[in-house]
């Protein structure tokens, strides 16, 4: 078996250019079931465009995005690869502000059944039992009767991880989730996405170092669109290469 078809997520020698400026250049990524993964890297090193090809957002110019063994994720666009289990957290949270913390998961398990099928669904015991979980999950069972315009904003965050897990998604991949956090909220977000990793694949995009090493998990780092050393972060961070362009600064 190859690497291409017993890996959950496989990237060989893609690129893909704007305008004449070559955004991801030659990358390859290789990511296995179960596993989370840390992208780290300057400004403009190409984090977003990869999550954007990884979604269907952006189709590459070449290269191959194996999805799941088999599934040629260029072929798709972003609503069918949404169905087919990549669920995306964007850095600003997007929560149903005028709904309660249970609601916000409720509706999110429903997906695109209609309203009056989602409040059915509430009913349901294997629904009521899987927004219990995701609730445990994010730290925000204690709050499950409040509006999500209450939250703090780290608990939003966790809000808007819940409505991803909710969706069942095999890889979250999750952007910058402690900017604006406070410690103690960075600290819980590490402890929330070991636990999410130990069901789900799980990408992180993150600047804080700190959070990283929280993390506990292999690290790539991104320079001009393409890997420029992976590892653990000790290594990674003590490559030349890497203090020159990112943590040197």
């Amino acid at each position: 078996m190859t690497d291409k078809h017993n890996s959950l997520l496989y990237l060989s020698g893609v690129s893909v250019s704007f305008d004449g400026f070559k955004a991801i250049n030659s990358l390859s990524l290789i990511l296995q079931p179960g596993e989370m993964r840390a992208i780290i890297g300057p400004n403009g090193a190409g984090k977003t465009t990869m999550m954007d090809i990884m979604t269907g957002k952006t189709r590459p110019d070449s290269g191959e995005v194996i999805f799941n063994g088999s599934i040629d994720l260029t072929a798709h666009d972003e609503a069918d690869i949404a169905t087919m289990g990549i669920g995306r957290k964007f850095q600003k949270p997007t929560v149903f502000e005028g709904h309660t913390v249970e609601d916000n998961i409720s509706l999110a398990l429903a997906g695109t059944r209609s309203v009056f099928a989602t409040l059915f669904y509430r009913s349901n015991a294997a629904g009521e039992k899987r927004i219990t979980q995701i609730l445990d999950i994010t730290r925000l069972s204690h709050l499950r009767k409040n509006g999500a315009d209450s939250l703090s904003h780290g608990q939003k965050q966790w809000l808007e991880i819940g409505m991803l897990l909710a969706q069942d998604p095999k890889l979250l991949l999750v952007d910058e989730p402690v900017a604006g956090m406070t410690d103690a909220e960075t600290e819980a977000t590490a402890s929330l996405l070991r636990d999410i990793a130990e069901d789900h694949s799980v990408i992180v995009v993150e600047h804080d170092m700190g959070f990283v090493r929280e993390l506990g998990v292999k690290v790539t780092c991104l320079h001009e669109g393409a890997v420029l050393s992976e590892g653990t972060l000790d290594h990674v961070s003590s490559d030349p290469r890497v203090i020159e362009v990112y943590l040197g600064r």
